[in-house]
């Protein structure tokens, strides 16, 4: 893989595995610092509750009023040698300040005696926690008093930070460790295919051996099996386009060189008899290297590659084997060869593309014309059931039961055969057929003379 790829990859995989322990430690800290306030809150309330009932505990009743009895000692245990400032107010139930520092009240619902509750307020401008503790000093003079203690919340704060940076802090350190590690475990995990990439960058294009799999992890051999299989598929068609290339040279070799030979005798020639006597015999020549050029333009167009573009409709195949079987008579009968038509009786319905159609049984009538011997018979036969079948028979020499695949090869041709052909035409039919969809094989004819091609279409 080219390297801003593979550093995309390693990229997304740090990100999916980092960015979620990134996001786990940011949740973490949020409910750790939640958490660790809420416990601050508690422990602080807890303390400023019991401020609150150590100073009504100095409270008396005295003539109908409330006095506070609180010494300097404890006064200054109670309310200094905090970080934050804490105070205190004492008022009696008609609002009225006996001791302390004014402090807001809790609103209209007073607490019950004995009770205390808890709410937030400011002390100056710094935001407070207050208690508010009614209560009913002790002494000859039932009256009701209120006890209000209020201290900011810088305590609290610093105590809800520290709890959570001792908390988040090796979490954090944890959680960088493990972006080490995965960091390195990702790296690690890469090699091997980088290793991939670079021998696949660093083969050569005429190098199309499998690629070797030591090494390399399991979830990744199914890619390299792949390539594997694409390698060999590749190698088949170049050999078999190397092949063709080379068969392709040999073939027209023979015809262009019987030309010049034809054309190097006519230039030599100054009489006008001989001169023509020449150029018609350059003639068939030219035919059979036009021939040649046109079939091996066919084969082309009707590769599977070439040919993704073939659109198959609806036709009947009767008929157009009559129209293609019509066409050929003149040329049986130029051979004294008996062309005949057998019909289904009935339209045979495919879907196919009735040009290279024509084109496919014009290659097999054609291989049967030129095969046949004189005075024999070509039959063309079209079969509806049990699918639709394209037949033609001919009397022809019997095709070996072991060379019947491989006339359908290109340039493929019979040992012992004089006659003049490219070994095309067989080639591109059975090209046309698997475009179609359809089987074309070669069996023995039914009266045991010559051979039987066979089409069979699936069914529209």
């Amino acid at each position: 893989m080219p390297r801003d790829a593979a550093t995309q990859l390693r990229t997304q995989l740090l990100a999916w595995l980092l960015v979620p322990l990134a996001v786990l430690l940011g949740a973490d800290a949020f409910i750790g610092y939640a958490v660790a306030l809420n416990f601050a809150e508690r422990g602080h309330d807890r303390a400023l509750v019991e401020i609150a009932r150590d100073v009504a505990l100095h409270l008396r009743g005295v003539n109908g009023a409330v006095e506070l009895d609180l010494p300097e000692e404890a006064r200054r245990v109670l309310f200094s040698g905090a970080p934050g400032r804490i105070t205190f107010e004492v008022v009696t139930a008609d609002g009225r300040r006996i001791a302390g520092e004014p402090i807001a009240a809790a609103g209209p619902i007073k607490p019950r005696v004995g009770g205390e509750k808890l709410y937030d307020g400011t002390l100056g401008s710094d935001p407070a926690r207050i208690v508010e503790l009614a209560v009913m000093p002790d002494g000859p003079a039932r009256a009701q008093a209120v006890v209000r203690v209020a201290e900011t919340k810088e305590q609290r704060t610093a105590l809800a930070r520290d709890i959570l940076f001792s908390v988040v802090l090796p979490q954090f350190l944890l959680v960088v460790f493990a972006g080490v590690v995965v960091w390195h475990g990702v790296l690690r995990g890469l090699a091997p295919l980088q290793r991939l990439q670079r021998a696949l960058a660093e083969r050569s294009h005429v190098d199309r051996s499998p690629v070797s799999d030591e090494g390399v992890p399991g979830e990744v051999r199914p890619l390299v099996l792949s390539i594997n299989e694409l390698l060999a598929r590749l190698d088949q068609a170049l050999t078999l386009q190397s092949r063709f290339v080379a068969d392709a040279a040999h073939q027209l070799k023979t015809p262009i060189a019987a030309l010049r030979t034809q054309l190097d005798v006519a230039l030599r020639e100054s009489e006008p008899a001989r001169l023509r006597e020449a150029v018609e015999a350059a003639s068939p020549g030219l035919e059979r290297l036009s021939r040649l050029a046109s079939q091996l333009l066919s084969l082309a167009r009707n590769e599977p590659a070439a040919a993704g573009g073939v659109r198959l409709e609806l036709l009947d195949l009767d008929a157009l084997g009559l129209e293609v079987a019509t066409q050929w008579v003149p040329e049986a009968l130029k051979r004294g060869i008996d062309l005949g038509f057998e019909s289904a009786g009935a339209p045979v319905m495919v879907r196919g593309d009735a040009p290279r159609l024509r084109e496919l049984l014009d290659n097999l009538l054609d291989n049967a014309v030129l095969y046949t011997r004189e005075g024999g018979r070509i039959t063309v036969r079209v079969r509806a059931l049990p699918a639709p079948i394209l037949d033609v028979n001919d009397d022809g020499p019997s095709i070996p039961p072991e060379e019947r695949e491989r006339v359908f090869e290109r340039f493929h041709r019979l040992l012992g055969n004089s006659r003049d052909g490219s070994g095309l035409g067989l080639a591109i039919a059975r090209e046309i057929a698997h475009l179609h969809g359809a089987d074309i094989g070669l069996s023995d004819d039914t009266d045991g003379i010559g051979n039987t091609f066979s089409v069979a279409f699936p069914a529209p």
